[in-house]
């Protein structure tokens, strides 16, 4: 089992590649998704796992009439997005999740390819803490590495792991989030730079209960069945 500490120093040390990266395409995907999914001027958003806010800059810089916070494991990380990002609504801070709490209710929670670098035994505390701090129609994008490209990787590129890569299943994610009140709205794959799906964007939306449920007229059923049948 892999120590929180060695996880930490990990990170400390990810600092610096981070910064020769700077803003990828991925980032800018990431974003863009949280766009089509209804980011607002005025929206609150939870990053986790926000690294030195690459993915953040993006965020910030959309949401000027909003509050946006940023978590990580690294302290360095965390230095370094403090001393990029400042403004009276931008808070960085280190907290692993597991006991994380906020005065503010978030209506966009980011997981910038973060869940499969947390030890998946901890997702069920992790959604149910994030469960808490939600606003009414809250939305929680997750960016994760495609589970079987991920498998790829593992198998053939091994030194591009980084300490915790673990390849999450949908069952997985379900698991860790219906009983807290989350459900799939959509899930996306799509490809960066390989000619196969390597990654998932995956929006989750509050499980709110059907008040009713209406069957269509049956010139509308009709219709349906029509196009079911010919195109």
């Amino acid at each position: 089992m892999t120590e929180k500490i060695d996880i930490e120093e990990f990170y400390d040390q990810f600092v610096q590649k981070q910064k020769k990266i700077g803003v990828s395409i991925r980032h800018r995907i990431i974003f863009k998704n949280l766009k089509k999914i209804g980011l607002k001027k005025n929206s609150n958003v939870l990053e986790v796992g926000c690294g030195i806010g690459t993915v953040s800059s993006l965020i910030i810089k959309a949401i000027p009439n909003g509050c946006f916070l940023g978590c990580d494991i690294s302290q360095n990380s965390i230095k370094l997005a403090n001393e990029l990002y400042k403004g009276d609504s931008i808070e960085f801070k280190v907290d692993d999740m597991t006991e994380f709490k906020s005065k503010i209710k978030f209506d966009f929670i980011v997981f910038p390819d973060v869940l499969e670098h947390i030890p998946i035994e901890q997702h069920s505390n992790l959604f149910k803490n994030i469960a808490k701090v939600c606003s009414e129609n809250a939305k929680i994008l997750i960016n994760i590495p495609e589970p079987n490209s991920l498998n790829w990787i593992r198998d053939n590129r091994p030194n591009d792991l980084q300490i915790i890569d673990q390849s999450l299943s949908i069952q997985d994610l379900l698991n860790n989030t219906y009983p807290f009140g989350f459900q799939i709205q959509s899930m996306q794959p799509y490809s960066i730079h390989t000619n196969v799906n390597n990654y998932l964007s995956i929006v989750l939306i509050r499980n709110k209960k059907s008040k009713s449920i209406i069957v269509k007229g049956k010139i509308k059923q009709l219709i349906q069945n029509i196009k079911a049948k010919y195109f």
